[in-house]
């Protein structure tokens, strides 16, 4: 099942997307949200009929979930970028976090923030979470407590995330607009086994990243379960497991700068295009 949020943003409504069709889902849900997915929300939708068929042509598409609790990331998860990065592959996962209140939507503009020189691209498999989880027993555990994934821009401003971090990542992470997600929240059953699924971006039209998610470091289920010990996951987060090779603190691009147009896709989940203005 794919399900986004169409319309104006803080107006967006729930809709479901099946065979390219699209119905809306407002007498079921208020919104995609923690509450919608810890109501066993998916299931209700499975089960109901007659849902009215709406036309969504023209209309902004949001991010597929909405107010997630926290975003939390992982760093250096494919070795190949720790390598471009100038590090050693990890040994435990490495977590920040990104304030939520960056999250926007596939096709909206991004903010390249007062003096930034180094903004950056960053393709990701996001995962959301369905259940809580808390202390999970093993990584196994950690997949009935997953709803589904997203496709995710964890967008960075290099300065900002080395330079004058303080040794800490987030100041480059959460500038405002720099969480693209969507265009849909696809369920886990549709998804498969998330650790196959081909990782590509763009910048103007010329290809930048090109990798598999079968290069993690730490698979999905691992980084689920590690994260459990450390801190209770809610319904409706957001968990960004890392991206691969291929972006401009590799030296090989340049930086993006305003009038820039970053394209991102991840295998069943969408693409997203986004034009870099300055803020």
């Amino acid at each position: 099942m794919r399900f986004l949020r169409v319309g104006p943003v803080g107006q967006e409504r729930p809709v479901l997307s099946a065979e390219g069709r699209h119905f809306d889902l407002s007498s079921l849900t208020a919104d995609i949200d923690g509450e919608f997915l810890a109501g066993d929300g998916i299931q209700r939708v499975r089960e109901a009929t007659d849902l009215p068929e709406i036309d969504i042509t023209g209309q902004r598409v949001g991010a597929p979930i909405a107010r997630p609790g926290v975003v939390l990331c992982v760093g250096q998860n494919y070795a190949a970028h720790a390598a471009e990065s100038g590090a050693a592959p990890p040994t435990a996962p490495i977590i920040f976090y990104k304030a939520p209140n960056t999250v926007v939507g596939p096709y909206d503009d991004v903010l390249i923030p007062r003096g930034s020189a180094k903004t950056d691209w960053e393709v990701e498999l996001a995962v959301v979470i369905g259940r809580r989880a808390r202390y999970l027993a093993s990584p196994a555990d950690a997949v009935a407590h997953i709803a589904g994934y997203v496709l995710s821009n964890d967008v960075s401003e290099r300065d900002f995330q080395l330079a004058v971090s303080g040794g800490q990542w987030s100041k480059g992470k959460s500038c405002e607009t720099f969480q693209p997600l969507g265009p849909w929240l696809v369920t886990a059953d549709e998804i498969g086994d998330p650790q196959a699924l081909r990782l590509r971006s763009w910048v103007n039209d010329e290809p930048r990243q090109d990798s598999s998610t079968k290069d993690m470091i730490f698979d999905v289920a691992y980084l689920v379960w590690h994260l459990s010990q450390y801190t209770v996951l809610d319904p409706g987060d957001v968990i960004n497991t890392g991206t691969p090779q291929g972006v401009a603190l590799s030296g090989r691009f340049p930086y993006l700068t305003a009038g820039d147009v970053m394209e991102v896709e991840v295998d069943g989940l969408g693409r997203q295009r986004n034009t870099l203005r300055d803020a």
